[in-house]
C-alpha cells in the first residue's frame, strides 16, 4: 500500500534531522578547528587585543567541542549542533566588534559576513532558529558596543554594521530556502523509492503470475502430448512417413490423430489392416485451441468403436454431431483432413472439412477437394450437414500429404506476403525424390527461411506418407 503525503512528510522530517545532524557536525568541527586558527588574522588586524580574542576563541571552541562530544544525545535536536557554534561565534564577534576602531571594524566585517553566509549554506533548521540567532547576535552587539565601544552609531553602521545586519537577515532567508529545498528533495527521493518499491512488488506479482501461467501451460502441453498417438503406435502402421508439427505457442490448436483398425471379414476374406490418420485445425491456437484439440481427440477415439462409423465421412459426421451436442453454446469448430489407408488393397478413403488432401504421383500433384464446411460451429443445422466420402486408388510410391493452413498462410519473404498454397504445392513436387525424413527437414528449413524475423502466425502441421 502506497504512502500518503503526510506519511512522506513525516519520513522526510526524520531524514532531514539525520541530514541536519550530519551537516551541523561538520559545521561544529570546522568551527572548532578554524576558530582558534583565525587568531592569526587578529594578530594583523587588532594586535593589541590578541590575547583577549584568542582567549575568547578558545572558550567558544571548547563549548562547541563539548556539544560535539554529546552528539549521540542530540539526534532528536540536531539544531543544537549548529546553534551552539553559531551563537558562540556571534557573541565572540560582537565582543571583537565592540573593542575595535573603525579600521579594524572594516577588516573584521568580512569575517562576520563569511560566518553568516557559510551557515546559510550548511545549516538546516526552521526559520525560528535563524531569527533567534540573529536576534541574539544583534542584542549582543548592542550591549557590548554600549559597554566597550567609543564609536558613534553612524560610524558603526557605515563601517560594517549595516552590511553585517543585512547579510544576517539574508541568511534567515537562505537557511529557510536551503532547508525547504532539502526537504523537497528528500520527499521526492522517498516518493521515487516508494514508487520503485511498488513497481518491484507489482513486477514480482507479474513474474509470479507469469510463472504460474507458464507452469500451467507447460503442464497443459504435457497433457496434450500425452493424448497424441505414440510414435511407436504410428510406426507399427506406417513405415515411411513424417510429421512436421510446430505449435505457434506452447500448446497447439492443430493436432494429429492416428488409429489402426481391422476390417470386418466379408465373403470369406480375412480381415485387413486399415490405417486411419487425421490432420486437424481447431479454431484458434494456444490454450483455447488446445482445449478443442482434446475434445476432438476424445470424440475421434470414441468413433473407432462406434458401429455406425465405417468410413472417414461417417467419422466426420459423428464428430460434427458430438461437437454440436456437447458444445451447444460455443460456435468454434475445426477443419480436418481424415483418411483411411488400406495398403493391402492400395486404396485410400478420404473426407475433408475445408482441408484438402494432396497426392504426388509421377511428378504430378493431385488435389482432392474437401467439403466446404467446418466441423461444429453450426448447432442449428448440424443434422442436415453430411460429409462426402472419396475413394481413391493408390499406386506404389504415391506420396500422400495431410496438412493444416499454417504453412501456406505464413507471412515472410522479401515483401512480407503469405507463402500460399501454390508455392507449397511447388515445394512438395520438388521434394519427391527425397526420403520422407529429408522432406520434413527441408520443409522446416524453407519455413524458417521464409518466415525470417517475422512471428509465426499459426500452428503448423504437415503429415507425409509414402505407400
Amino acid at each position: 500500500m502506497s504512502k500518503n503525503k503526510i506519511e512522506y512528510y513525516d519520513d522526510a522530517e526524520q531524514e532531514l534531522k539525520s541530514f541536519a545532524l550530519k551537516y551541523h557536525s561538520i559545521v561544529a568541527w570546522v568551527a572548532i578547528i578554524l576558530n582558534p586558527i583565525w587568531v592569526i588574522s587578529d594578530y594583523f588586524n587588532s594586535p593589541k587585543h590578541l590575547y583577549d580574542f584568542f582567549t575568547f576563541r578558545i572558550i567558544v571552541s571548547i563549548l562547541i567541542l563539548v556539544c560535539v562530544l554529546s552528539r549521540k544525545k542530540l539526534t532528536r535536536f540536531p539544531e543544537i549542533m549548529a546553534l551552539v557554534p553559531f551563537i558562540g561565534i556571534s557573541i565572540q564577534n560582537a565582543y571583537m566588534y565592540s573593542v575595535m576602531d573603525v579600521a579594524e571594524l572594516q577588516k573584521h566585517t568580512f569575517a562576520y559576513i563569511a560566518l553568516f553566509i557559510g551557515a546559510g549554506m550548511f545549516v538546516l533548521w526552521k526559520p525560528l532558529y535563524s531569527i533567534f540567532v540573529v536576534a541574539v547576535s544583534l542584542v549582543a552587539n548592542v550591549v557590548l558596543f554600549k559597554i566597550n565601544s567609543h564609536l558613534q552609531l553612524n560610524e558603526i553602521l557605515i563601517n560594517g554594521g549595516l552590511l553585517t545586519t543585512s547579510v544576517a537577515l539574508f541568511t534567515i532567508v537562505l537557511i529557510n530556502t536551503n532547508t525547504n529545498l532539502t526537504r523537497k528533495a528528500i520527499i521526492a527521493r522517498l516518493a521515487l523509492a516508494e514508487s520503485t518499491h511498488q513497481l518491484e512488488i507489482r513486477n514480482a506479482i507479474i513474474v509470479e503470475k507469469n510463472k504460474n501461467i507458464s507452469d500451467s501451460i507447460n503442464y497443459a502441453q504435457r497433457i496434450q502430448q500425452a493424448i497424441f498417438p505414440p510414435i511407436e503406435k504410428i510406426e507399427d502402421g506406417l513405415k515411411d512417413y513424417f510429421i512436421l508439427f510446430r505449435p505457434k505457442d506452447i500448446v497447439s490448436g492443430d493436432f494429429y490423430w492416428f488409429s489402426k483398425v481391422k476390417t470386418t471379414p466379408q465373403n470369406n476374406e480375412p480381415a485387413q489392416d486399415i490405417i486411419v490418420i487425421a490432420a486437424v485445425d481447431c479454431t484458434g491456437h494456444g490454450v483455447p485451441g488446445a482445449l478443442m484439440s482434446i475434445i476432438g481427440t476424445t470424440i475421434l477415439n470414441q468413433s473407432v468403436s462406434e458401429p455406425s462409423v465405417n468410413t472417414p465421412s461417417d467419422a466426420l459426421n459423428y464428430l460434427n454431431k458430438q461437437l454440436a451436442n456437447n458444445l451447444n453454446s460455443i460456435a468454434d469448430g475445426m477443419d480436418m483432413t481424415l483418411c483411411a489407408i488400406n495398403q493391402d488393397k492400395m486404396e485410400l478413403q478420404f473426407a475433408g472439412a475445408n482441408n484438402p488432401i494432396y497426392i504426388v504421383r509421377n511428378k504430378k500433384l493431385l488435389e482432392f477437394k474437401p467439403d466446404k464446411m467446418a466441423i461444429g460451429g453450426d448447432h442449428e443445422n448440424y443434422e442436415t450437414k453430411s460429409f462426402t466420402n472419396n475413394i481413391i486408388p493408390l499406386e506404389k510410391n504415391d506420396n500422400i500429404y495431410l496438412f493444416t493452413d499454417g504453412f501456406a498462410d505464413q507471412f515472410g519473404g522479401e515483401l512480407g506476403k503469405k507463402f500460399k498454397y501454390k508455392n507449397f504445392q511447388k515445394l512438395l513436387l520438388e521434394l519427391q525424390d527425397n526420403s520422407m525424413e529429408d522432406q520434413k527437414h527441408v520443409l522446416n528449413y524453407h519455413f524458417e527461411q521464409w518466415k525470417g524475423n517475422l512471428e509465426q502466425v499459426d500452428d503448423i502441421l504437415i503429415i507425409g506418407i509414402r505407400v
